[in-house]
């Protein structure tokens, strides 16, 4: 590469992929990614693409960000996972000084945040700031960050602390070699994630190091800190699982080129059977990622536009993400099927798609519940915003 050429983010994305399938196996038997990959990504600036340009970061746009995370997720879908759990995370940079920022995003070598989905930790107000002590539950990419965000609601005087009539509650941000990883994540799919827990231990967290989970000041201008984290992580969960689905379809179609059925005249690839169903999967597929890439260029165009995202396009892209998750795990559900007994052995590319997208189904983005509140949304009745 010429000097002063850069790289897209999508064209890093498609420069890293042969190297994040070559490690898939390590990926898989060690559940976490290798440390040449994390680093390989970091230095790509994957974890960066969301942080704010101010702060240092390249702050993307959404339409393109949603491609990165499928090229990757087609390569591994723990890897991708990986890298949309902890961009999305790195917006809360937003909404925090920028010096604080930099000194936990920009200036450490490969500096990322792993996260914790529960305020399950104790934290008390002390002079200057907070002690922190608990157990924090399902932190992706913990074994590779450099800082961790425990959870908790604030406490002063014994007290839960009021923030808006509610209960405060915090992210405090952590080093990582200040924390305890606590080896949890013994699943089937998803492996490599590493989503362990982990345990922090009386530890004194300056206030300046912690954000608000909920109802900090946005600090930056752009469009991308119009859309709430959950439909971030949303958008990016529903384009690894579309880029997973394409990658099953794809093994599928070399299989079914080699293997003929025992007890069969035939190719799979030439029995009307399974050619309906790879026919009726390509049409899942591509129906739900152009629904999924239009709801994200509507929003990011009105975001862009106006300064703020309305609530009908909130819902739609609420609905775009779940759809394609579960448009996705009925594509690798036939595919799986369509194999024979091929697909159930352990180290077959297509028995790993099939974990992998069941576990992402498992998750709160895909819920079926997710139909229902955009149905009320559409019907008029009162829903809670928040929510998408």
């Amino acid at each position: 590469m010429a000097m002063g050429e850069t790289r897209s983010p999508l064209e890093a994305a498609q420069d890293l992929a042969p190297t994040i399938r070559s490690c898939a196996d390590e990926i898989e038997k060690n559940r976490e990614l290798p440390r040449s990959l994390f680093e390989a990504l970091a230095a790509a600036g994957f974890f960066k693409l969301l942080i704010p340009r101010g702060v240092g970061g390249a702050e993307i746009d959404l339409p393109t960000y949603v491609l990165v995370l499928e090229t990757l997720g087609k390569a591994d879908a723990s890897t991708a996972w990986v890298v949309n759990q902890c961009a999305v995370f790195a917006t809360y940079a937003a909404q925090m000084p920028r010096d604080v920022a930099r000194l936990i995003w920009i200036d450490t070598p490969h500096s990322v945040v792993a996260n914790t989905n529960t305020a399950t930790a104790e934290v008390v107000v002390v002079p200057g700031g907070y002690r922190i002590s608990g157990r924090q539950g399902f932190s992706s990419g913990c074994r590779s960050a450099a800082w961790l965000a425990a959870r908790g609601v604030v406490k002063e005087n014994g007290q839960p602390k009021l923030s808006n009539g509610q209960p405060e509650e915090r992210f405090l941000f952590v080093p990582a070699a200040e924390a305890e990883i606590v080896d949890t994540w013994n699943v089937r799919g998803m492996r490599g994630t590493g989503t362990h827990h982990f345990v922090v231990k009386d530890i004194f967290v300056p206030a300046e190091r912690t954000v608000l989970y909920a109802g900090a000041p946005i600090l930056e201008s752009g469009p991308l800190y119009q859309f709430s984290r959950r439909l971030l992580f949303a958008a990016g969960d529903a384009s690894v699982a579309l880029g997973t689905a394409r990658a099953c379809l794809e093994a599928f179609s070399e299989l079914a080129s080699a293997k003929k059925p025992r007890l069969a005249q035939a190719m799979l690839r030439d029995q009307p059977t399974i050619q309906a169903s790879v026919g009726r999967s390509e049409a899942q597929l591509r129906s739900a990622r152009a629904f999924l890439i239009a709801s994200v260029h509507d929003a990011w165009s009105e975001a862009v536009s106006s300064g703020a995202i309305g609530s009908d396009r909130r819902a739609i892209l609420r609905l775009a993400t779940t759809h394609a998750i579960r448009m996705a795990v009925e594509v690798v559900y036939s595919v799986y099927s369509a194999c024979g007994v091929t697909s159930i052995f352990k180290g077959n590319a297509i028995q790993r798609y099939f974990q992998d997208i069941h576990v992402i189904s498992q998750h709160a983005q895909s819920s079926l519940t997710n139909y229902e509140l955009i149905g009320k949304h559409v019907l008029g009745l009162k829903v809670d915003p928040g929510r998408f």
